[in-house]
């Protein structure tokens, strides 16, 4: 985990909000996956997608001026295919990663554990990161959330 991390702070040098903004949604799902007692196979592939599930936006921005989530999903996964290939990670934990990331902005059919609880850690970040409002939270917290421990955050958290 430690390399993924370095890796993706070098991937974002100089830019501390991307760095800051993983960081917690890690820190997030790790503690969401703890709750829901994942095995440790989802944890790991949970946690590198964590880490690099806004890995998109940066050549989203080179390419077309605008870092959009469908934009991430669609860029994000063959620049974390390569960096997690250098890493010689096994293909099955890329395989599902680079799903991951290519779908962390789609919020039906979710259909794993590591996939709903990457959604909500990014929800719990994004909630403060862009100020929403009491109404917008509880409708997310209603129409997205599905974890107990997720949805205890929320509640926590925003006091809704």
């Amino acid at each position: 985990m430690e390399r993924v991390f370095f890796e993706m702070v070098k991937y974002y040098s100089g830019d501390p909000h991307q760095i800051q903004h993983f960081t917690k949604v890690h820190d997030y799902a790790r503690m969401i996956g703890v709750g829901e007692k994942v095995d440790c196979n989802t944890m790991e592939i949970l946690e590198i997608a964590a880490i690099m599930h806004d890995i998109g936006i940066k050549p989203a921005m080179e390419k077309y001026g605008i870092g959009n989530g469908k934009l991430q999903e669609s860029e994000g996964p063959p620049v974390a295919r390569r960096m997690l290939e250098n890493l010689e990670f096994s293909q099955e934990i890329i395989e599902r990663v680079c799903y991951l990331i290519g779908h962390h902005h789609t919020y039906k059919n979710i259909d794993e554990i590591d996939y709903q609880i990457l959604v909500e850690a990014d929800f719990l970040v994004n909630i403060h990161e862009d100020k929403m409002n009491e109404t917008s939270i509880k409708s997310v917290l209603e129409k997205v959330f599905r974890t107990n421990t997720g949805k205890e955050y929320c509640r926590a958290m925003f006091g809704v």
